[in-house]
């Protein structure tokens, strides 16, 4: 049985405003998306419930959750496990659509590989104690000076930075999203169960169906 997420989904039937309606009392059901998956509190968040994982390639959450739970179907519980609404923007892109945003962004390779900003390496004393950290943004003549005291003297570094084109700018950006958290497969069972409470509708409401169905009132016949 298919675990993918539009099944889980309850239906909300609503008139027909479609063209070809042959009656005003005519209804079509869609989903109701209203309803959205979530983590219950005491598992959002916690880290012994998740495994640190880096998005490999191209893979998308189908591919993920096949990895880990041998379901593709289950690629929803990998994104309401990062918090992703929008996999447009918040899942690292393909390696095709990677190029293709960077050439409509910046026009050519030329302009993607100028220098965007610099950024510090690591810096360390005589002792091994760091006394600049890595990745502070700064500009190109800057230098650091510090007192080394196993020395006993002053030292200057020149040598302390890296250029960062956009090219390095976007890919870091886009390498970012590859790290990402997946539910143990331990508890999946208690999320599927959740899932069925939140989705199920209660009754009560004057537009309950059933479990899976509200009717809205037919506003044309007033």
């Amino acid at each position: 049985m298919s675990n993918s997420y539009f099944r889980q989904v309850p239906n909300f039937s609503y008139v027909s405003r479609l063209q070809d309606a042959k009656k005003i009392s005519q209804y079509i059901d869609v989903k109701n998306f209203f309803r959205r998956a979530k983590l219950r509190p005491d598992i959002e968040g916690k880290v012994e419930f998740f495994d640190a994982y880096l998005i490999q390639g191209d893979e998308r959450p189908d591919n993920v959750a096949y990895k880990f739970y041998e379901d593709p179907t289950l690629d929803w519980v990998i994104l309401i496990s990062n918090n992703i609404l929008n996999i447009q923007t918040e899942w690292p892109m393909s390696q095709r659509n990677f190029e293709s945003y960077l050439l409509s962004k910046y026009g050519s390779y030329s302009e993607l590989n100028q220098i965007r900003y610099y950024e510090t390496k690591e810096v360390k004393n005589s002792e091994g104690t760091v006394v600049l950290p890595a990745k502070l943004k700064v500009n190109k003549d800057y230098t650091i000076t510090f007192y080394d005291a196993k020395l006993q003297g002053y030292t200057t570094i020149a040598n302390c930075k890296v250029p960062i084109t956009h090219f390095d700018y976007e890919e870091e950006i886009n390498n970012k999203k590859r790290e990402i958290f997946v539910l143990k497969s331990d508890y999946l069972r208690i999320v599927l169960d959740d899932i069925e409470q939140i989705m199920e509708y209660k009754k009560g409401s004057t537009q309950y169906v059933s479990e899976t169905l509200k009717k809205g009132d037919n506003i044309r016949l007033y």
